[in-house]
């Protein structure tokens, strides 16, 4: 099972602000941790919103692009982390291990659960499936474990 451990924008992020050379290495040892227990699928940290775009499609089909900065910061995303793990008990107690960093505002995660194949039913067909198959494999990743 794929959960992806999303991690809210703060102003501070939003704001263009780095991380310390000490959060850096705490994220960098929690992330070794998730390596060597073998769940580490990916993650990374997003740039602020004032470096982006939100695309808005019309059920006319016209698409109107907003460039940030995004005003509701509660609602963006920072970064994220993917992982792979047995169930939903285990990726609770990775993300319990996250490392306390963020200042003295404290922090809040939300933990997501990824669509596997079996999750669409027979919508998903075996065309389909051989499909998204070809596409992993020319992009290099892997097909997510069950």
């Amino acid at each position: 099972m794929r959960f992806m451990i999303i991690v809210p924008a703060t102003a501070r992020s939003e704001a263009g602000g780095l991380p310390t050379e000490a959060e850096l290495a705490a994220m960098t040892d929690y992330n070794e941790e998730l390596l060597r227990a073998g769940v580490l699928v990916g993650g990374e940290g997003l740039h602020p919103t004032s470096r982006g775009a939100r695309f808005d499609f019309g059920p006319d089909g016209e698409v109107t692009v907003t460039d940030g900065p995004f005003a509701e910061a509660k609602e963006l995303i920072a970064g994220f982390t993917l992982i792979d793990v047995s169930s939903r008990d285990e990726a609770v107690e990775w993300v319990r291990k996250w490392p306390r960093i963020g200042g003295e505002e404290g922090f809040a995660l939300e933990l997501r659960q990824v669509f596997a194949a079996e999750d669409f039913g027979a919508e998903l067909t075996p065309e389909l499936q051989e499909r998204e198959a070809q596409m992993r494999a020319a992009t290099g990743a892997t097909a997510p474990q069950s």
